[in-house]
């Protein structure tokens, strides 16, 4: 049973991982397009209109490997998660059948009208449909995280004759504290991953001196947006997710930390190794009753450690939700650096000659990949061992019938495949930003270019 649980867990852990890829670039880029609508409307300048063609088609490709991705994520729930899905399903079940019923329908269908229907729209309608595009794939990122929420802080919710979990409150459900706050945090940086992917294109064509006004569009929408989504993803929202944490999982507090022992001004940790073993911190570099401050806005506030909680409530992979927890962290940090010089050069009318700063927005772009990895995996590790938190532990919420073998088959088919689909999205990619937000107007410099040298 516990090789099929791991096995189980990794299933799901690789993906969701790799179908998140494309929602939080998606989400991102949703507010980008209308931004670039909104200015095309207020305008009447061509110019932002086909740039936000241009995202509409990176767009549409990451949308449709998100479709592709979901679908089988979700079939996990009655595979590999039976147990889970037959006590909880009365609950989890609400937001994701509306999810994909309403924000789902409605993301899909005014995507197709903004990608084929611009030519029968006027141009208050086709801004509609980019706004639609953008309700529809936040409303469908809520429902998600809602439900996420839900497991992290069980509300609204009454046990029934056979432990069957069952809903006592839609809205509790809905507006769970804990949903606001995530959902919050998790949009802010799916915008960053808008942002730095926009601002990483943009650099790239200004470095290759080719699309060059629209080198100079995309840095700095994605600046001017992204210095603002930095910022609050360090504070109001990533603050107050840290102390929900440190008010309902104070146990997992101490492990992202890696705080063994309860203390009075406990120190914030900046760098350093767990060893579990021995219950200490290896090499610690750390700010002096930081932590207490942050959690409990009291310099000498006491945080409980690991070793006054049973070991048996302990997140079960300590180390890897300490790295993972530390490296976004530590990204975010960088993202707000980036962003903040970023702003400064655009404001002195220098960023696009910087070279060395666009080379640093073009290399920055995997990075909010990597931070919203561990962003997510900080928050699904902490809650260990605990499937939902306080209700059902994550050993008894597997199909009791699907063996390890099984789910290993499964697991090797879905990774051969998703690397082909990687492959696909990758050529896709390369494809569109090959062509240029104008395909016509570099086929021209092209054949201009070849007239000469004849």
């Amino acid at each position: 049973m516990e090789q099929a649980l791991g096995v189980h867990r990794l299933h799901f852990a690789f993906t969701i991982t790799f179908h998140y890829i494309f929602p939080q670039l998606t989400m991102g880029l949703a507010l980008l397009l209308v931004y670039l609508k909104t200015k095309f409307l207020r305008t009447g300048d061509e110019h932002y209109n086909r740039s936000a063609r241009f995202w509409a088609r990176i767009f549409g490709i990451n949308f449709a490997m998100g479709v592709v991705t979901g679908v089988p994520m979700e079939f996990q729930f009655g595979t590999n998660w039976a147990a889970f899905s037959r006590a909880a399903g009365g609950v989890i079940g609400q937001t994701l059948a509306m999810e994909g019923v309403f924000s789902f329908f409605l993301e899909s269908s005014f995507l197709g009208i903004f990608l084929f229907g611009e030519k029968k729209l006027s141009r208050m309608g086709h801004w509609f449909s980019a706004f639609m595009v953008f309700l529809g794939s936040w409303l469908s990122g809520y429902l998600i995280v809602a439900t996420d929420a839900w497991m992290q802080h069980p509300t609204s919710y009454t046990l029934g004759p056979r432990g069957e979990i069952q809903l006592s409150n839609f809205w509790g459900l809905l507006i769970n504290k804990w949903a606001l706050w995530q959902y919050a945090h998790t949009m802010l940086g799916a915008v960053q991953t808008g942002c730095f992917v926009m601002a990483g294109v943009g650099a790239f064509y200004l470095l290759t001196h080719r699309d060059e006004i629209y080198g100079r569009t995309f840095v700095k929408g994605g600046v001017l947006v992204g210095v603002v989504a930095a910022i609050l993803q360090l504070s109001p929202t990533g603050d107050m997710q840290g102390r929900l944490i440190t008010e309902h999982q104070p146990v997992t507090l101490a492990a992202m930390e890696g705080l063994f022992d309860t203390q009075n001004g406990a120190p914030l940790a900046i760098l350093g190794q767990p060893d579990i073993q021995h219950r200490k911190l290896d090499n610690p570099l750390e700010i002096p009753s930081m932590l207490s401050f942050l959690t409990y806005r009291k310099w000498t506030a006491n945080v409980r450690g690991l070793n006054s909680f049973p070991e048996d409530q302990w997140p079960d992979t300590i180390a890897l939700l300490y790295y993972s927890y530390h490296v976004m962290v530590g990204l975010g940090t960088i993202f707000i650096a980036v962003m903040v010089v970023s702003a400064f050069l655009l404001w002195r009318e220098k960023l696009y000659s910087s070279r060395w700063m666009l080379w640093i927005l073009m290399l920055s772009v995997p990075l909010p990949y990597i931070a919203n990895t561990a962003g997510w995996m900080t928050a699904e590790l902490g809650r260990q061992p605990w499937l939902i938190y306080g209700l059902m532990r994550t050993a008894h919420g597997i199909s009791p019938k699907v063996g390890a073998g099984n789910a290993w088959f499964t697991l090797i088919g879905f990774m051969g495949l998703y690397t082909v689909l990687a492959i696909l999205w990758l050529f896709l990619v390369y494809r569109e930003i090959e062509l240029g937000p104008d395909p016509g107007a570099n086929l021209d410099t092209e054949t201009a270019v070849l007239i000469a040298a004849d």
